[in-house]
């Protein structure tokens, strides 16, 4: 009996070692919940109005679109898959901005340089927006990048995420 007490004694202390540290990491990442949101709430079915930057320092806003279907991606330098995107999103670009297509690249959470030199390597033709705060990408509900939106002529918000970017596109635009 008294060798089965020393035996939980001695795991006692590393059990409770391993459940302290279990504790103390959970504390550790625990993040604060995200600011309220400021400002009205758009209506129901609205996009989020917003106004940013892009990287020649021209102001774009989204309620200056109207009238016009609005393609956002939502991405980042370091994003493998944006990167693997590109062409298939040029491509895109070419295809429907003659027929009406604003397209806009909203980059997430990096500087002005890193994303200009990014846009310039990958030949990027359409504009580069600057979200360097995260608010925009908060307020249209952005969890991971790529994230596509589209957004008709009247300001609704056509899909977010959108799978199928090509499909919402045509019904919006007529026959692609």
């Amino acid at each position: 009996m008294r060798q089965l007490y020393k035996y939980n004694r001695r795991m006692r202390t590393p059990f409770l070692l391993f459940l302290l540290a279990g504790i103390l990491l959970l504390a550790a990442c625990d993040t604060p919940a995200p600011p309220a949101r400021t400002g009205p709430r758009p209506a129901a079915g609205q996009a989020p109005d917003f106004s940013l930057p892009d990287i020649d320092g021209r102001e774009f806003r989204l309620r200056d679109q109207q009238g016009k279907t609005t393609l956002i991606v939502f991405s980042t330098t370091w994003c493998s898959t944006c990167r693997s995107e590109i062409p298939y999103f040029k491509e895109l670009y070419a295809r429907l901005q003659p027929k009406g297509l604003v397209m806009v690249s909203i980059d997430i959470l990096e500087s002005r340089d890193k994303v200009s030199r990014f846009a310039a390597q990958y030949q990027l033709p359409y504009r580069t927006l600057l979200d360097e705060t995260g608010q925009v990408s908060e307020a249209f509900g952005v969890r991971g990048v790529p994230s596509l939106a589209i957004i008709g002529p009247d300001g609704v918000l056509a899909c977010m995420p959108c799978r199928n970017p090509e499909e919402t596109l045509a019904s919006l635009m007529g026959k692609l």
